[in-house]
């Protein structure tokens, strides 16, 4: 996938992630964890990192993206509603958004005044955006399941009931001290 069009699909569905948490959403595990784990294999497949400049970039905008990662995590809200727990982005979570990007922007220029081909070769955006994204799904997570309501692992499809994760019952009970059955 060339450079432009990664980088318009990568900010779509980064507003379409956001607008849906902005309203409140379901907290489900897949796509809290799986799926920005799946970015981030299939950014690390596409990365090529020529030079140790590039590996320096791409470590850095890695570590970089995982921070501010944590920081939304702590920003959103969870809570419960109608038994299943609800994700809420902030005004802060937006604020800190905007900030990666930024900040990601602004690496980018610094590193290219130092090795322009660091930047290119190395930029691998969709392994920074989906280390940022899983790293804000494992907070958000560790904040869910301490939440009186239910975590899914899956949307159910066409009316389906969500599918549940017998390892995320299991971490909700652990968290919470409960013995409750998970079928609920």
């Amino acid at each position: 996938m060339n450079a432009p069009v990664e980088i318009v699909l990568i900010a779509a569905a980064i507003v379409y992630v956001m607008a849906r948490r902005l309203k409140g959403e379901p907290a489900v595990g897949k796509r809290l964890l799986l799926l920005p784990a799946v970015l981030g294999v299939a950014g690390l497949t596409q990365t090529s990192v020529p030079s140790a400049d590039a590996v320096v970039f791409l470590a850095v905008s890695v570590l970089l993206s995982a921070a501010f990662g944590v920081l939304r995590g702590l920003t959103i809200r969870t809570y419960e509603r109608d038994g299943l727990v609800m994700v809420r982005y902030t005004a802060t979570t937006i604020v800190l958004w905007v900030a990666s990007i930024a900040a990601r922007f602004a690496l980018g220029f610094a590193a290219g005044l130092l090795d322009p081909g660091a930047v290119q070769a190395g930029n691998g955006l969709m392994l920074v955006v989906g280390a940022g994204l899983l790293a804000e799904g494992l907070v958000v997570m560790s904040k869910a399941v301490r939440v009186g309501g239910r975590v899914v692992w899956a949307k159910g499809r066409g009316g389906a009931a969500r599918r549940t994760s017998a390892f995320v019952d299991s971490w909700q009970e652990k968290v919470r001290g409960t013995g409750h059955d998970a079928s609920r």
